[in-house]
C-alpha cells in the first residue's frame, strides 16, 4: 500500500509542471493577442475620426509598434503622412517630439550637447527631442548626410554617446520619418545603412474619388476646428512594452521560418538585383509577422501574414540593376515575383 502511494504522480511531478507552464504561457499570449486586437480597433476608431482611407498605413504603423520597429512613410505632400503619425502617436499615451529636417540642421539640434554650466563648473548634457518614446520626422531626406548618420545609433542601439558618454533612450523608442519622392532638388538621398534601419516603408497614394468626397465634408463639417482635440490614447507606453513581450511567445513554425530565410536569401541571387536584404531583414519579417498574428487575435504565425509584409519590408532594401532600372522595372515588381518562385510551405 505504501509503495503503491509512493508511485503516484504528485502534483508537481516535471510532466504536469511542464504542461502547465505551456498552459499559462498559451493563456497569457491569447490573452495578449485578444487586449491587441482590441487596442487596434480603438486606435484605428480614433484615427478614422481624422482620417479617411488608409487602412494598410495605420495597420503597418501599428504593427511597427508593436514589432519594436521604425517606419518610413513616402508620399507625394498632402496625402496626410504626417497627419496620420501625429495622429497614432496621440493615441500613444507617451512622450511626442517632432523634428523638422532642413539642409541647416545639426547632429546637435536632435541629439543634444553639453553646455557649460557656472554653477557647478562643469559640462551639463542637455537632451534633444530625440528623447522621447515616439519622434516625427518630417522631411527625413532634407537634412544632410552628417545629420542622418547621427540617427544611426539611436535607431539600431536605443541610445546617444556624447563625449563619450552614453545616454539610453526611453522604452518603446519609436521613429516616424517622412520624405517626398518627388521633389528632389534641396534633399539628400537616404544612404542604405539608414534605409535598413527602417522596418518598413509605407507608400502611401492619392485617395480615390469617394475618400476625397468625405475628406472635403469631414473638413465642411469641422469648420476648421482642431483636428487633434477629440484624440483620446488607447495604449501607453509601459503597456506596449509588455505586449511586445508577449508578441515574441507567438508560435511560428519552423517552415516558416525557412519560408522567411529562403525570400531574403532569393533577393541576394536574383538577376535584376545588385543588392539584396540583410539578416537584419530576415528578423524584420520574423518578428512582425508574430505581431500581424497577434493584431489579428491569432496565437500563430501564418504564410499569409509574411506575404502581406514581404513588400512594405523588402522593397527598400533591395536595389535594381542599371540595366533593368533603364527598363522599367520597380523594386516592388521584383518582390512580388520572389514571393511567386518560393513554394509556400504547408
Amino acid at each position: 500500500m505504501e509503495n503503491e502511494q509512493l508511485n503516484e504522480p504528485t502534483n508537481n511531478s516535471p510532466e504536469q509542471s511542464g504542461e502547465s507552464d505551456v498552459k499559462s504561457q498559451f493563456s497569457e499570449v491569447s490573452a495578449a493577442s485578444s487586449e491587441l486586437t482590441k487596442a487596434v480597433d480603438e486606435i484605428r476608431a480614433e484615427v478614422e475620426k481624422v482620417i479617411v482611407g488608409q487602412h494598410k498605413m495605420v495597420d503597418l504603423i501599428i504593427t511597427a509598434i508593436m514589432s519594436n520597429g521604425h517606419i518610413l512613410i513616402e508620399g507625394v505632400p498632402g496625402v496626410a503622412k504626417t497627419l496620420t503619425a501625429k495622429l497614432i502617436s496621440k493615441t500613444i499615451n507617451a512622450l511626442f517630439s517632432r523634428i523638422q529636417f532642413t539642409p541647416d540642421l545639426m547632429p546637435s539640434d536632435v541629439l543634444g550637447t553639453s553646455i557649460y554650466s557656472p554653477k557647478s563648473s562643469e559640462f551639463e548634457f542637455k537632451s534633444g527631442p530625440i528623447f522621447a518614446n515616439v519622434v516625427l520626422i518630417d522631411e527625413i531626406n532634407r537634412a544632410p548626410a552628417k545629420t542622418q548618420a547621427a540617427l544611426f545609433e539611436c535607431m539600431e542601439e536605443q541610445q546617444v554617446t556624447i563625449d563619450g558618454t552614453k545616454y539610453p533612450l526611453d522604452n518603446p523608442f519609436i521613429v516616424l520619418a517622412t520624405q517626398n519622392p518627388v521633389e528632389q532638388e534641396g534633399t539628400y538621398r537616404l544612404p542604405e545603412a539608414q534605409l535598413d534601419r527602417f522596418m518598413f516603408k509605407i507608400e502611401v497614394d492619392y485617395p480615390n474619388v469617394e475618400e476625397e468626397f468625405l475628406i472635403l465634408k469631414g473638413n465642411h463639417i469641422r469648420k476648421g476646428q482642431p483636428q487633434f482635440d477629440n484624440i483620446s490614447p488607447v495604449l501607453s507606453a509601459e503597456r506596449i512594452s509588455k505586449l511586445r513581450q508577449h508578441i515574441q511567445d507567438i508560435h511560428i513554425d519552423d517552415k516558416l521560418m525557412k519560408y522567411i530565410a529562403e525570400i531574403v536569401a532569393k533577393t541576394r541571387s536574383h538577376p535584376s538585383l545588385f543588392l539584396g536584404a540583410s539578416p537584419r531583414a530576415s528578423i524584420a519579417l520574423l518578428t512582425s509577422s508574430k505581431a500581424m498574428a497577434a493584431i489579428k487575435g491569432r496565437s500563430f504565425v501564418t504564410p499569409e501574414d509574411v506575404k502581406e509584409l514581404a513588400l512594405p519590408i523588402l522593397t527598400h532594401r533591395i536595389a535594381i540593376t542599371p540595366e533593368k532600372e533603364m527598363e522599367g522595372v520597380e523594386n516592388k515588381e521584383v518582390i512580388k515575383e520572389i514571393i511567386e518562385q518560393i513554394e509556400v510551405p504547408r
